[in-house]
């Protein structure tokens, strides 16, 4: 079995792969402060609630974007599950072509979504990562990587409405009941949640204008089912779009 590991800025997810079929998975926050034995028993832990043996990780894949977690977690696979993790850097075989003018600031999980998006859904496609940050990332039918754009993850403008309308409650991010709020908290997941739906349907719409019409539009990340659900813009939501792009990449290197 392999393993794939996807290290965000907020949680990490691990997933599970016999084959190309998709096992057991999880999602769990990333603290950087936890040594690689922590993370370590956690995994074995997590295996045991799913019936898996240890022995039965054949390989790990890792994808971050938090450097002060990678060793951590690497070490962790070494010592815990006896194995040499495939770091997924710039340098790995992706089968894309980067026109990114300078591809050493390219975060590693955009790379990995494109490459799971072009090999499962074609090209040309816009990925819409949902994460701290929220990712539009653009790919050619040929397999070249274009560039994107970044734009504050909607967990983060609500945070800092929160932190800096002194008379403003912290609420749920949800659907309100209409787009019309008949008091605040409504008020509040209305700005916020159709708010940010129009900032993506707008960037989706100016992607498509220079992709061309037939663009595939994939959304993946801990918010793509909140968010896609309002827009007949993002028709495919796949939550775990980078595990996949780490079991492609894994193996393209394993050769």
């Amino acid at each position: 079995m392999l393993l794939a590991i996807d290290i965000g800025n907020t949680n990490i997810t691990l997933g599970l792969f016999d084959g190309d079929a998709l096992g057991p998975r999880w999602r769990f926050a990333a603290e950087d402060g936890k040594p690689p034995d922590e993370y370590g028993l956690l995994m074995l832990s997590l295996f045991r609630q799913a019936g898996v043996a240890a022995s039965a990780v054949a390989g790990t894949a890792i994808s971050s974007v938090v450097p002060a977690l990678t060793d951590i977690i690497a070490r962790a696979c070494r010592r815990y599950l006896n194995d040499e993790p495939l770091v997924v850097t710039g340098a790995c075989r992706t089968g894309l072509a980067i026109r990114y003018e300078d591809a050493s600031q390219l975060g590693v999980d955009r790379m990995v979504d494109v490459v799971a998006a072009l090999r499962l859904y074609g090209g040309p496609a816009c990925v819409v990562d949902f994460g701290t940050a929220t990712t539009f990332d653009a790919v050619t039918e040929g397999g070249e990587y274009l560039g994107g754009a970044i734009a504050p993850g909607i967990g983060i403008i609500a945070d800092a409405l929160f932190r800096r309308a002194a008379k403003l409650p912290k609420v749920a991010l949800a659907r309100p009941p209409a787009a019309i709020g008949r008091n605040v908290t409504h008020s509040l997941q209305s700005g916020t949640l159709f708010g940010y739906v129009g900032l993506v349907e707008g960037l989706v719409e100016r992607f498509r204008a220079e992709l061309g019409p037939g663009m595939n539009v994939i959304a993946t990340g801990g918010m793509a089912e909140l968010i896609a659900g309002e827009t007949p813009v993002i028709p495919v939501i796949a939550p775990w779009l980078t595990l996949d792009g780490l079991r492609i990449i894994y193996g393209l290197n394993s050769d």
